[in-house]
């Protein structure tokens, strides 16, 4: 008979990286929503219909924990799939099958084959409960000593922060506790909804005022210095705040360098985002507006996109550089960048008209500028 796991006695060897690092956090005591892994080798459906049944049947997020994934040396960020707000037996087991079948994807196998990684399918599952989130997004911890912390932040679920779909709040506490923010206008948030997530219009008065206070920023940092203390190094911490009470929902190793916050004034002819990835490039700009547009991409080419989820990994094997419309340093997208070592910059406004198709530019990851020849 197959056992599931619980959270808190998850390992690698059998709930891969991202349940067992849970599991540390958890037993350690600090605030990881609770769960269970269906381990790699299989569960029988009414096996998770009981366990979900112990857990009151709630709202649950359902996620992949691949042996390989959320390694030190590749995150595999947003290469497997993710269902979140699921409900009902029947529901959470459908979404088991879409988390195992996403590990032989062909993104999945080009991710792996980049990164030199672990290419195999077999994959645990993790069913943790669901925080209906008021703000939500990701920090990474200092990489040395004297670093600041960073925090990206935006309303509702995380998957906006995660994957782009917003420019978030960002944040910067130095060592000296001292905080500098930069607000960004979040149109947009992700909750649950009936049936799943749902994407609802932010009011106007909130689009541009800060989602966390210092004290947030504070207390995030502080449980993010914990997680790396536990854990043995710098993290890219996922998290949530729903009534006051911050929620760590990932950490997993930081696999490369931020660039550094830039200072001082762009040339004039130039847009401005967030510094994605290091690195200068010169060429021709592709303007790739969705999947149809895939083919017209050329190797060397600058991407210029609205934002990128994981069917656009493969782009990033072809293109020289990336500049998104939409997004934060600790995104996806950026993560990803990062590790393939090509420069980007996010949260370029109105890019794919600003740029005219064709055109030649110049990107520079490092300062977050993209100045048209």
């Amino acid at each position: 008979m197959v056992m599931l796991t619980t959270l808190a006695e998850s390992t690698r060897a059998t709930c891969g990286g991202k349940a067992a690092t849970l599991g540390v956090l958890l037993r350690e005591g600090l605030p990881v929503p609770d769960g269970f892994v269906v381990p790699h080798f299989g569960a029988l459906d009414g096996e998770v219909a009981a366990a979900l049944a112990r857990m009151g049947d709630p709202p649950v997020a359902v996620r992949s924990s691949a042996a390989g994934e959320d390694g030190a040396g590749a995150s595999a960020a947003g290469q497997y799939e993710s269902v979140l707000a699921v409900q009902g037996a029947d529901a959470v087991a459908a979404a088991i099958r879409v988390c195992r079948d996403s590990a032989s994807s062909a993104r999945v196998a080009g991710y792996w084959h980049r990164s030199g990684g672990d290419t195999t399918p077999e994959m645990a599952v993790l069913v943790q409960r669901l925080i209906d989130a008021e703000v939500s997004g990701v920090m990474f911890t200092p990489a040395r000593p004297g670093d600041p912390v960073r925090v990206e932040a935006s309303w509702g679920l995380g998957l906006a922060v995660v994957g782009g779909t917003v420019t978030p709040d960002a944040f910067e506490l130095a060592a000296d506790g001292t905080i500098e923010r930069r607000i960004a206008r979040k149109p947009t948030r992700l909750d649950r909804g009936s049936g799943g997530v749902v994407a609802r219009d932010v009011p106007l008065e909130r689009q541009t005022s800060s989602t966390l206070d210092d004290g947030e920023v504070t207390r995030l940092a502080a449980l993010g210095a914990c997680a790396a203390d536990l854990l043995g190094g710098p993290q890219d911490v996922e998290w949530a705040i729903a009534d006051g009470v911050i929620w760590l929902l990932q950490s997993r190793p930081v696999t490369a360098p931020l660039p550094p916050t830039p200072s001082g004034v762009p040339p004039a002819a130039s847009l401005t985002g967030t510094p994605g990835a290091h690195g200068v490039v010169t060429g021709t700009a592709r303007v790739v507006r969705g999947p149809d547009d895939f083919g017209r991409v050329r190797p060397g080419e600058i991407l210029i996109c609205p934002y990128t989820d994981p069917a656009w990994t493969p782009l990033f094997t072809v293109a020289a550089a990336i500049v998104t419309e939409t997004g934060g340093a600790l995104s996806h997208a950026a993560i990803v960048a990062r590790e393939y070592r090509i420069p980007a910059v996010v949260g370029v406004p109105g890019a794919i008209t600003r740029v005219p198709d064709g055109a030649r530019v110049t990107l520079d990851g490092t300062k977050g500028t993209l100045t048209l020849h």
